[in-house]
């Protein structure tokens, strides 16, 4: 009796996707994403930088 009986057992790795040929329209959609990422990362950026935008609203204190 071995030591590995009992428990889940692991699946098997599914083989490795090959990489299938990409044409202009695939590429330009990837690199129009990537810019709209970039973009995204700035406005975060910009906005960390300040405080809340909407601080308003009830306001609760620590007491019950």
């Amino acid at each position: 009796m071995s030591g590995r009986e009992g428990g889940k057992k692991k699946p098997l790795k599914a083989p490795k996707k090959q990489n299938k040929d990409m044409d202009d329209e695939d590429m330009a959609f990837k690199q129009k994403q990537k810019e709209e990422q970039k973009a995204l990362e700035q406005l975060k950026a910009k906005a960390s930088g300040k405080g809340p935008l909407a601080s308003g609203g009830i306001k609760k204190s620590g007491k019950k």
